[in-house]
């Protein structure tokens, strides 16, 4: 949602695992995540599941008389990993109109620690915001360094120019689940107009 040229984040989407993992750090962090949420009158937006740090965060913000919204695909309501108690769950029928929804639905988003899926998800909004397509803080919650080779690996796609610092500057990185929420609440966005302006000059001098 926006102000003039601010934006309003009401409501804030997490990306995260339909497992549990190893650590309790994990799991610890998705409800201390969820309760901040709650405490911040910050509604979750997610992907709807009952299972693994999903269901965990769910039921923090909800336990703590937050609102939580799930989109999940009919094929995962069918394997009943749909979860039944939320504020709200849209039925979707395929994984891209549940992207398209979380998206549109969302003011910002958080990754917690989660899988290929998780990544999949994270990175498109990461890519839509380099291209100038949303300004919608995307942040990066690295719990037990889970994240640290990923961090290091965007710092080489710096190091070796297929990314700009600037772009490497779209993603909030925080490990403190009860910060993450002010620092997206006060994330300034980036101007990428700039750097597409620039694409297209070197592109037309071949």
């Amino acid at each position: 949602m926006k102000a003039g040229n601010v934006i309003v984040i009401k409501k804030i989407c997490v990306f995260c695992g339909s497992r549990p993992g190893v650590k309790e750090e994990y799991v610890k962090a998705a409800h201390l995540l969820g309760e901040s949420l709650a405490r911040s009158g910050t509604e979750l937006i997610y992907g709807g599941g009952n299972v693994g740090i999903m269901g965990e965060i769910a039921n923090s913000v909800l336990s703590g008389g937050g609102r939580v919204t799930g989109v999940i695909p009919k094929t995962l309501v069918d394997k009943e990993l749909a979860h039944r108690n939320l504020t709200e769950l849209r039925v979707v029928k395929t994984m891209h109109e549940r992207k398209a929804l979380m998206s549109e639905l969302s003011d910002a988003f958080i990754a917690l620690p989660g899988g290929i899926g998780t990544l999949e998800e994270f990175f498109e909004v990461l890519t839509w915001a380099q291209l100038g397509f949303q300004k919608k803080p995307c942040a990066l919650l690295n719990i037990a360094g889970y994240y640290d080779h990923l961090i290091a690996f965007i710092d080489k796609m710096v190091e070796d120019r297929f990314l700009d610092d600037n772009h490497r500057g779209l993603m909030i990185i925080e490990n403190d689940p009860r910060i993450i929420i002010e620092k997206v609440k006060d994330f300034k966005s980036v101007n990428t107009e700039k750097w597409l302006n620039e694409f297209n000059l070197n592109r037309n001098d071949y």
